[in-house]
């Protein structure tokens, strides 16, 4: 491990040494980021999950630095150019972006101006130009001796002229040069993009647009960008031409004499035809590279708050797939999801066949009373939900619905997994499933599907994809492992995020239960075929067994330490009994007056293990998404026009953006709460005030049913 790279993420993170050198050994060492964060805190100085992504994700790219800078090294020494200025320039180099600025020069091209008058021997006359020494020299004097027929140099002008090509490519790959003009671009350019087309489109606003680099914002960039792709804008970064072309004089031209027309000529053909192209993209990808950056956190935390929303435990779920000329698909889940009955009906146009609808309807909620029905936001969803609040209104007991977001359900029903799952449903029934469980356990069910197929994001098909499924699959794997799963009923999919537990050890985990039945130890993992001592260790304090004999297995509580929660409960003065039946809530205060650091002594434990432990124990099996706000609950239906400014009315966040949130009022459409309305105090980022699947109350600011869009504010309310 290089010290300097330690050194520089202490510095960049704040943190103490300690704590960077332990958590890179611990990374080195195979262990997962799930379980550093939850297993190790005593060796981190108790750093969380996000800290520790981003500061292996930082690791990854100085380390991806050091071997670029080894990489560069050896390729110009291999030219025998290498010299101690270099190696100074490229060991200070910060970025790999400065690193190929470097690198550049010695970089073999495809054939260029530069290198076509290299071939008729001209580069000591550029030389001779840029150089600049001799102040009562001639160029065109110095020029003729170049002059030859069979390499092609037939006039004076064409030796100069080769000779300002190799000067202007010289110019072009000088490091500091390109390093002062990046900073100008960034720094004062302007983003400006343009109409190629008379016709209206969504990207109107974008159609003479222009805005500093410095202050654009991502969801802009990322949607320019689109429309650039689309062929609908034309885009460019606009700078002072005239300031570049300075910045490039003071440090190329070293006296006003005989050379000044000929080396200013070739700095504005360097800008103008390779330097200004090549800076513009550059600036184009950095922006973009920000912008994705932005997104992805957007899409990450949204993702977090959705699949984080608290399960409904405990309820018969009737799902209801809406649509129209195909019918409304249904399907009713047990308590523990499994599925009791499916049908169709068809209440919306064009059959609607209401009383029929109707009948089935309530046939299926009385045969398995059903407490809650589940309509997903699709198409149909307000006919539907205007059919369903109708029909319960009929039932002698009380059923509420619920509009939950279908997103990625059609995705998960047209997937290998769903055909495994249900090889007897078609899709539209599998959909109907999924609606169902999505609310009784949003986390278990969002996880059989790609994550960028669930819609909280923004622009998440314009990103880079690979970065977006890194950074998504770390959302889940933390949002999974800090929930932990049961052993005995989590699917493959489930297990699959599990810390040091891959697919083919998930379903090597299934298999081994489907043929052995239920596991009633965590010990019984080291049965598993391929889960070895090392996987064992990443992945048994994620996994709980509610029915095992012994009630740690149910805890949070890792195997390692499970003698010192055996000692703990003894030296308290408690049982296991006691555990298990939840008399030990008493417990954090007797700790605290006998002393945390004198028992974790005696324990031969850190405090952050030993609170961990006593929290598990006080409530075992504990789900720390039942501490949040349930879902709202409706009976009756609510319609756009029923919308009136002034309204105030409570509603759930389905997606955050950078410009504001979009929030279901239960009418179908979703409204708009708008950066600028959400609070009376500044707002830099939507997320800082709210969350998918927060409940928050809005007034309704306007109302437009043709468009169909809704204004709401927050403020004040």
């Amino acid at each position: 491990m290089s010290e300097a790279i330690a050194n520089r993420l202490i510095k960049e993170f704040g943190l103490k040494p300690f704590q960077v050198h332990n958590t890179i050994k611990l990374i080195d060492e195979g262990n997962t980021i799930p379980f550093i964060a939850r297993y190790r805190k005593e060796v981190t100085g108790e750093l969380d999950d996000q800290v520790l992504r981003k500061l292996h994700e930082r690791l990854v790219y100085l380390r991806t630095l050091e071997q670029r800078k080894e990489d560069v090294k050896r390729l110009i020494e291999e030219q025998g150019k290498l010299n101690d200025e270099l190696i100074d320039s490229i060991n200070n180099a910060e970025t790999l972006q400065e690193i190929e600025d470097i690198y550049r020069p010695y970089k073999p091209k495809r054939r260029t101006r530069a290198t076509i008058a290299k071939e008729k021997g001209l580069e000591p006359l550029a030389q001779y130009i840029i150089n600049q020494e001799n102040t009562k020299g001639n160029v065109e004097e110095y020029a003729k001796a170049f002059i030859s027929t069979d390499k092609g140099v037939l006039t004076i002008e064409d030796a100069v002229s080769g000779a300002l090509d190799i000067v202007a490519e010289i110019i072009s790959d000088d490091f500091e040069n390109r390093k002062l003009i990046r900073e100008f671009y960034l720094n004062n350019g302007t983003v400006v993009s343009k109409s190629k087309t008379e016709e209206d489109t969504v990207y109107r606003m974008y159609y003479e647009f222009k805005e500093p680099v410095l202050k654009i914002a991502s969801h802009r960039v990322l949607a320019i960008n689109r429309g650039e792709r689309e062929d609908v804008l034309s885009v460019s970064i606009e700078v002072s031409e005239e300031k570049v072309i300075d910045i490039i004089k003071r440090r190329t031209l070293k006296n006003k004499g005989v050379f000044s027309d000929y080396v200013e000529k070739a700095i504005r053909d360097a800008y103008s035809r390779l330097i200004h192209p090549s800076i513009e993209n550059e600036i184009r990808s950095v922006m973009t590279e920000r912008a994705e950056e932005q997104a992805i956190k957007v899409f990450s935390v949204n993702l977090r708050n959705l699949i984080m929303q608290p399960p409904v435990k405990g309820k018969t779920v009737l799902g209801l797939d809406p649509a129209y000329r195909t019918g409304c698909k249904l399907a009713v889940v047990d308590e523990t999801g499994k599925v009791l009955d499916t049908g169709v009906i068809y209440p919306t146009p064009p059959q609607n066949k209401i009383e029929e609808s109707e009948r089935i309807l309530i046939y299926l909620i009385e045969k398995h009373s059903v407490d809650i029905i589940s309509i997903g936001n699709g198409t149909a969803s307000k006919e539907a939900e205007i059919f369903v609040a109708n029909a319960i209104k009929k039932l002698s007991k009380k059923v509420h619905y619920v509009v939950v977001s279908e997103a990625g359900a059609s995705v998960y029903s047209a997937s290998e997994l769903g055909a495994k799952e249900f090889p007897d449903f078609d899709v539209s029934l599998r959909s109907a499933v999924s609606i169902a469980r999505r609310l009784q356990d949003p986390l278990a069910e969002l996880v059989k599907i790609d994550p960028k197929s669930i819609g909280v994001g923004q622009y998440q098909h314009d990103i880079n994809q690979k970065s977006l499924s890194e950074a998504l699959r770390g959302v889940v794997e933390d949002c999974v492992n800090s929930v932990g799963v049961d052993l005995n009923t989590a699917s493959v999919s489930l297990l699959s995020y599990i810390s040091g537990v891959n697919s083919a050890i998930a379903k090597n985990i299934v298999e081994y239960r489907e043929k052995n039945g239920k596991f009633t130890s965590r010990s019984q993992l080291l049965k598993v075929k391929k889960l070895g001592e090392k996987t064992f260790e990443q992945c048994a304090g994620f996994l709980r067994i509610p029915d095992s004999d012994n009630i740690l297995d149910n805890t949070s509580v890792h195997p390692e330490s499970y003698d010192a929660a055996r000692k703990l409960i003894e030296i308290m003065g408690y049982t296991f009994d006691d555990v298990k039946n939840r008399k030990i809530s008493d417990i954090k205060d007797k700790a605290k007056l006998t002393g945390l650091e004198k028992i974790s002594a005696k324990l031969g434990i850190g405090v952050p293990t030993l609170s961990d432990i006593i929290n598990e124990l006080v409530k075992p099996g504990r789900d720390p998404r039942d501490e949040l706000p349930q879902p709202v609950l409706l009976t009756d239906v609510l319609h756009i026009e029923d919308l009136k400014p002034g309204m105030i009315l409570t509603g759930t966040v389905r997606n955050v953006a950078d410009f504001g949130a979009f929030i279901d009022i239960g009418v179908h459409q979703d409204g708009l709460v708008h950066i600028s309305e959400m609070s009376d105090k500044y707002v830099k980022n939507p997320s800082d005030f709210v969350a998918v699947g927060d409940i928050v109350k809005v007034r309704i600011l306007d109302v437009d049913v043709k468009r169909k869009r809704i204004s709401l504010s927050m403020k004040g309310v």
